[in-house]
């Protein structure tokens, strides 16, 4: 069963941490290859890093505690209302906890954190559902991802804090046109897949989506994708995952009884064995 743990300024939505121990405003990392899964199927997660109820890849916690050079580093949270908050962080876990506060502090549509020496934005409009990220500098450009669980923001705001735009490259479903995102999940989940035209990219993408919310069972002959999460939830990123499947040949097996009707389950594969050890 999953485990939830709430992220206080977002009502009504439980943020989801697979290992159990994290906390709002820290990092856990699951101890041992694969610990043990809270149950009755008793299967094991890959470890992982979980950041106020998000999915981090390992390899980037070690970014986050390494100091900014040249720093410290500025940002502005906004929210519109021209009480703009200025901040001189060292490091990006500093900037995460200054941004915490003031997210949690306020009620808004719209909290915007800004890099003026970078030029880069991130926007998070929580009731609506959607983040976006901004770059000015050089070659402008934005982009634009629906958001279907509430524990995204915060983990969001880190990333951005830890490698700007770029840092959320792997975030989601990223599309250049606002509009993209009134589309339904299956049909945003097709047009994504689609993007994917080389077999190294669509197997990136598989990884991505196996390290958001995916564990190896226990037999080792499986991946699991969407593990514990009804067939409502992640619905795009379902779509475009079925989709990639199809493309890459990998062979989808039934799930076994008892499983949540959402998983999706995937024999073992070479490709998917070494990009899913770079995620875990």
């Amino acid at each position: 069963m999953p485990r939830y743990m709430p992220e206080p300024h977002v009502p009504g939505n439980p943020a989801r941490s697979r290992s159990g121990s994290g906390l709002a405003g820290g990092w856990s990392l699951a101890q041992g290859k694969r610990a043990q899964h809270a149950s009755d199927q008793g299967r094991g997660h890959v470890p992982s890093i979980h950041y106020a109820g998000g999915s981090i890849p390992r390899d980037r916690r070690t970014h986050m505690a390494r100091p900014y050079s040249p720093g410290p580093k500025q940002f502005v949270f906004a929210v519109g209302d021209g009480n703009d908050q200025h901040v001189s962080v060292g490091d990006p876990q500093e900037a995460y906890v200054a941004f915490s506060a003031f997210f949690q502090g306020r009620e808004s549509d719209t909290y915007t954190i800004t890099d003026e020496a970078a030029r880069q934005s991130l926007v998070l409009m929580p009731r609506l559902g959607v983040i976006s990220r901004i770059k000015d500098a050089d070659q402008p450009r934005s982009e634009h991802l629906r958001v279907e669980r509430a524990n995204r923001y915060l983990p969001s705001a880190m990333l951005f804090f830890e490698n700007g735009y770029a840092g959320l490259d792997h975030f989601g479903q990223w599309f250049s046109d606002l509009s993209d995102l009134d589309a339904s999940p299956e049909t945003r989940g097709a047009a994504r897949a689609a993007t994917f035209t080389t077999e190294a990219a669509a197997i990136e993408e598989v990884g991505r989506i196996w390290a958001d919310s995916g564990i190896v069972d226990p037999s080792d002959k499986y991946y699991v994708f969407f593990d514990s999460h009804d067939v409502d939830d992640d619905r795009a990123e379902r779509a475009e995952l079925l989709q990639l499947i199809e493309f890459l040949g990998l062979e989808r097996v039934d799930a076994p009884a008892g499983a949540v009707g959402g998983e999706v389950w995937v024999r073992t594969d070479p490709r998917l064995d070494v990009e899913c050890a770079r995620w875990s």
